[in-house]
């Protein structure tokens, strides 16, 4: 078979492989499936291409707009992933692994879809937390923004994901209105090759949104400023040099690590065997050690379990690990494929060797085990096969390998704790890990080991029988939640929602008057500029209705039979409502008051038009507060503002607009967001 080129999209062109090209052989049969690498690359012209044609392109696009392609783009891959699964077979991964890899790559894309269309607003600059009030009268405020980096993001991704590995960061990326510049590892690139040409055939990208490098980068990293970001999965080693180019260093780049990590597995000491729990755990650590053969950054490398449990857990696992078929990850049969390379699977026996020094083997021989098929196919011989290899060490505090040592494959070592203060010292020895797993249906444990060991995980997952059947699984980044950790996993941070944009922008506190803050950010701000519709605003559609448009009502009189009739029909009869003296002595009321909850209502009646309208539902309040009693004989009277207009589809969007109520003094007696979704 002729080696496919794999080619790089540099400046809006494809550059197929040069002389420098380096093969890329099949991790099932060793063959030489593909080559890549182009030493000629135009690295300059394609950060101009980025910086002058993808970030203006971007940059004029709302955050919706943003989200809508996104979205797009997951639909049309959804559509096509079968090619995606075909090619990456022979990057050793099964059926099961590409689930992970492609549908969880564009499953990503779908959420940040909707995270930017329901979280962020219809516009380019984000208002990021509440306004501050920086002066005694509200005339000089302050508000945190986060604007697009008119940058280019550069991201570097490991081999064992090339599609999720891809999609994970780009998501995010573009939806902030950054220009990408994906750099694959070359032993898996063929797979991410195919997935930008799908991504770029669509048509759905601005030029210069999205290039490729397949191969080495050069100097590009020598070329950045201090509006571009790099975002890198690998070795820690490999991590420590790319954030000592003088470049980087001098322009402060901002650089994203997510490398190293010796994840830990604690089996609480109230998961017996024979519980739930103690079959959950055995389950748990022998799919995170064959799952992509082990070659995850969220791997459990370390089994933490109670003394008196370690023969027991040794003994489950490895009737577990006995029942895992190896061999052609094409086969259905086959559980765990072969590790991505034959470099690899050097790598991990030689680490495994490390581990061997302190810990003693207890299943898993990498030179007496069974391929299934290669009696019938002698090709898989030259397969980076390696079977599931899991480690006793007796002794853990002494041990050092099996806490700094990652063996990138299917390879994990079993240690004894005395107590949960002992354990918790025991999965810190990793220095820094991405995730950490605690199998208990112990609150009193859950919290205890937690709070000793959430400074050195960026997450700690926590199953037992009551959630194991919705449980995500230990090895399992959700785009929803933060995906890094500190120390030796890099203290960097990707996923976590709408969080993982922000490392895209440039977060700028912004100080001015209300009318400046509001022309800024597009949300009306207290204290901003009001205007007058034509008509009521319940009868005016979302297109018509302005940013600052007010309604102001006229007053209306609370009275004691208000309160009394309100009491009796909803049942609240506490006694600041109903008994003057018991009133007078709470040191927040004058005496008797009025419901806060009667104030809303009355408030809705007075701003509301009751005639069918636009308006066609009520779908919550936000930021209630209540700053003022009213008494009886007080009257109130209702300022109704346009604050924000979010777009939700084609039909309808959502309104938000600022409540107060006031009283005769025009006294602040309550105030809060009111959501309406208004017809288009």
């Amino acid at each position: 078979m002729c080696p496919k080129d794999v080619a790089s999209f540099a400046a809006g062109e494809w550059i197929a492989p040069d002389h420098s090209a380096r093969e890329i052989a099949s991790a099932i049969t060793g063959e030489v499936i593909a080559r890549a690498g182009n030493a000629t690359l135009d690295v300059q012209a394609m950060l101009d291409h980025a910086r002058d044609k993808g970030g203006p392109a971007l940059r004029a696009m709302t955050f919706h707009d943003r989200a809508r392609m996104l979205k797009a783009l997951a639909q049309h891959l959804d559509a096509h992933k079968q090619e995606l699964y075909d090619l990456s077979f022979d990057t050793g991964a099964t059926q099961k692994d590409h689930l992970i890899d492609v549908d969880g790559g564009i499953g990503t894309v779908f959420v940040f879809a909707s995270k930017g269309r329901r979280e962020m607003p219809d516009s380019t600059v984000y208002a990021d937390g509440a306004v501050e009030q920086l002066s005694r009268h509200g005339s000089f405020m302050g508000q945190h923004i986060c604007t697009s980096l008119p940058g280019v993001a550069v991201h570097i991704n490991a081999f064992n994901f090339p599609v999720w590995g891809m999609l994970e960061k780009l998501a995010p990326t573009l939806l902030a209105g950054v220009p990408a510049i994906v750099k694959p590892a070359t032993a898996t690139c063929y797979v991410t090759e195919a997935a930008v040409r799908l991504m770029l055939d669509s048509g759905l990208l601005p030029e210069g949104a999205l290039q490729l490098v397949s191969g080495g980068l050069g100097d590009m990293l020598d070329r950045l400023t201090c509006q571009d970001v790099v975002s890198f999965t690998g070795s820690a080693a490999t991590a420590l040099k790319l954030r000592q180019t003088p470049a980087i260093v001098e322009n402060s780049v901002r650089f994203v690590a997510e490398q190293d990590s010796l994840n830990a597995s604690i089996l609480g000491p109230d998961a017996a065997p024979g519980s739930a729990e103690f079959d959950l755990f055995l389950k748990e650590v022998q799919r995170e050690m064959t799952t992509k053969a082990g070659q995850k950054c969220t791997a459990i490398r370390r089994i933490i379990v109670p003394d008196a449990q370690v023969n027991a857990v040794i003994d489950g696992l490895s009737t577990a690990l006995a029942k895992i078929t190896i061999g052609d990850p094409r086969a259905d049969s086959t559980r765990m494929g072969a590790l991505v390379s034959a470099s690899q699977k050097r790598d991990v026996l030689e680490q495994a060797a490390k581990i061997a020094t302190e810990a003693t083997r207890v299943f898993g021989d990498p030179d007496n085990f069974t391929v299934e098929g290669a009696e019938k196919d002698p090709g898989l011989m030259q397969g980076a096969f390696v079977p599931p290899m899991l480690f006793h060490c007796a002794d853990p505090d002494a041990a050092r390998h099996v806490h700094d040592t990652e063996a990138f494959g299917p390879v994990s070592t079993v240690m004894g704790y005395r107590d949960l203060s002992h354990a918790a010292e025991l999965a810190n020895r990793g220095q820094g890990s991405l995730v950490a797993s605690l199998i208990t249906a112990d609150p009193v444990v859950a919290r205890e080991v937690t709070l000793n060991i959430a400074a050195f995980h960026g997450r700690v997952y926590i199953n037992n029988a009551s959630s194991m059947k919705e449980s995500t699984g230990h090895g399992s980044p959700l785009p929803h939640m933060v995906h890094g950790g500190p120390g030796r996993a890099g203290g960097g941070e990707e996923l976590g929602g709408v969080r993982a944009v922000k490392h895209y922008m440039q977060r700028t506190a912004v100080q001015g008057s209300p009318e400046i803050l509001s022309a800024i950010t597009g949300k009306w701000v207290p204290g901003g500029p009001e205007t007058t519709g034509p008509a009521h605003p319940f009868t005016r559609r979302f297109g018509a209705l302005t940013i600052g448009e007010t309604l102001h009502t006229a007053p209306r009189v609370v009275t004691s039979d208000d309160v009394a009739h309100f009491a009796q029909f909803t049942g609240d009869t506490f006694y600041a409502h109903m008994d003057d003296a018991a009133a007078e002595r709470n040191p927040f009321f004058p005496g008797r008051v009025a419901h806060g909850y009667l104030l809303l209502s009355f408030a809705a009646g007075m701003f509301v038009e009751p005639n069918e309208g636009p308006v066609l539902a009520n779908t919550g309040l936000d930021n209630l507060r209540f700053m003022k009693p009213v008494v009886p004989g007080d009257s109130i009277k209702v300022r109704l503002t346009v604050k924000a207009k979010t777009p939700r589809n084609e039909e309808y969007g959502e309104v938000r607009w600022h409540v107060t109520l006031t009283n005769q003094d025009d006294e602040l007696v309550a105030e809060y967001d009111l959501l309406t979704m208004v017809a288009f």
